[in-house]
């Protein structure tokens, strides 16, 4: 069992010689609201964190402009593991294409701490859709004579893009509409002026088991947990959606390695206690705690990977 007076002793250990003082708080920046599937993980994980690195974790959310906000200020902070960066994969892997110029830059602003999450994308429609799965959802869109409108939660997050992938993998004419967040996107489409969204599963459980929305198909190699009877889009016969809005952990560049060591150990307890984990399970998503490393390879492979599509379908930040 990793001891937490073990992350103070390397703390400061890694500031000595410093006239910077240890904090007794550890600050994760959310780049989203309170409320949010984001916050929510990261507010789930707070308690059990604290317990395992010795002091009070305390969430400070600062949403805007992508996450471009956030991880401006923990680019800023002092690199000794008091500030730490919450982030879903967008800021991480799917902004440094599509903005021309961001204030952060990636490799040179952050020190990758683990991945947190896995977070399965879900297509919905309307409880009246008579689509029964995606592949009758495709099929229907093929008929028409116009576009089908599917909404997102905005230009160049993962449901826009996941809507993409499905036009390239299945030849459907689909109309991008953006929103300014999932809730939006969530209620036109119950109120019918969209026939479909991708999103988190986390985000749409509830109106799932509510029977407000249907479930049609999983962007997801393997069926969800939480959606046992809902096929993966590639059991229908949809290949290459291939999205995972996942959330990781980041701290400043320049924080020591031993810190690194230290706080991914103390992750890495806190996912496996069993009230965090099976809080997160029972809210959607999948605990999935990884070393730096492997952080680093899963950021750089999405990067390239979010990087082709957008080139490809020009897409541009609004």
């Amino acid at each position: 069992m990793f001891k937490p007076f073990l992350l103070g002793a390397l703390l400061c250990a890694a500031a000595a010689g410093t006239a910077v003082a240890q904090p007794k708080t550890t600050r994760i920046v959310v780049s989203f609201t309170s409320g949010g599937p984001v916050d929510m993980v990261a507010r789930t994980i707070s308690e059990q964190l604290g317990k395992e690195l010795g002091r009070t974790v305390i969430i400070d959310n600062k949403p805007g402009a992508n996450g471009a906000i956030g991880a401006v200020d923990v680019a800023k902070s002092v690199a000794d593991g008091s500030t730490l960066w919450f982030t879903s994969v967008g800021a991480a892997a799917v902004n440094p294409s599509l903005y021309e110029k961001l204030p952060y830059d990636m490799q040179r602003d952050f020190a990758p701490v683990s991945l947190v999450v896995n977070n399965v994308e879900v297509l919905v429609a309307q409880k009246s859709d008579p689509a029964r799965d995606a592949a009758e959802f495709v099929a229907a869109a093929k008929k028409r004579t116009t576009p089908t409108a599917m909404a997102s939660s905005g230009t160049g997050s993962i449901p826009h893009l996941a809507i993409d992938q499905l036009a390239d993998a299945t030849g459907a004419k689909l109309m991008h509409v953006p929103y300014k967040g999932a809730a939006p996107a969530i209620t036109d489409l119950m109120g019918g002026q969209v026939s479909g969204f991708f999103g988190d599963v986390t985000g749409l459980l509830g109106h799932l088991q509510g029977g407000r929305l249907k479930a049609l198909g999983v962007a997801s190699s393997k069926r969800h947990p939480s959606l046992p009877e809902v096929r993966t889009l590639e059991e229908q016969g949809i290949k290459g959606v291939d999205t995972n809005n996942w959330y990781a952990l980041y701290a400043p560049a320049k924080t020591p390695p031993e810190v690194i060591e230290a706080l991914n150990k103390a992750l890495r307890n806190t996912l496996a206690a069993a009230e965090v984990r099976d809080k997160l399970i029972k809210a959607g998503t999948e605990p999935a705690p990884s070393t730096p490393q492997e952080l680093a390879a899963l950021q750089k492979r999405d990067t390239d990977k979010w990087a082709r599509l957008i080139r490809a379908k020009n897409i541009k930040a609004e």
